[in-house]
């Protein structure tokens, strides 16, 4: 069973120390990326909503809800994420300086994929779609076709 606030404590510890380092190294970067940010946003999502995290890389979905709902969860710092296939449902959050969280959206994959409709795929094989564009998206959400938070 997972230690919710000691969970969130390392995460914000690591941030953090993040913060201090660029501080004594002025001009360098020493921002979390890559599988890192997927895999803090992954468990800062299932900790805060209550889902079942599946095997890494699980192909479509990362978590599922109690209710089975599958649940493609993306994570940035930066100002957009891409979409390789259309989940049943999604929650994005860019993860802040501090290492809270910002939910961006939380609804129906099919809402996303729709903005993608007509268009080709690219050729890294991932559709983008900015934190702005998904914002404006969420407003649409009703309530009940949102995952709530647990805490």
């Amino acid at each position: 069973m997972i230690e919710h606030d000691k969970f969130r404590a390392l995460v914000k510890q690591l941030y953090a120390t993040v913060n201090e380092l660029e501080v004594m190294f002025p001009g360098r970067h020493f921002t979390p990326d890559g599988h890192m940010v997927g895999s803090l946003g992954e468990c800062l999502v299932a900790d805060a909503y209550d889902l079942e995290l599946k095997t890494a890389s699980n192909k479509g979905y990362d978590a599922v809800t109690d209710s089975g709902l599958e649940v493609e969860i993306k994570a940035t710092q930066s100002k957009s994420v891409g979409f390789r296939s259309q989940p049943q449902h999604a929650i994005i959050i860019k993860i802040l300086p501090d290492g809270t969280f910002e939910e961006i959206y939380n609804g129906p994959g099919a809402l996303v994929w729709e903005k993608f409709k007509d268009k080709r795929m690219p050729s890294n094989g991932q559709f983008q779609i900015s934190l702005n564009k998904l914002r404006q998206l969420n407003q649409s959400v009703a309530y009940v076709d949102r995952v709530p938070r647990a805490i």
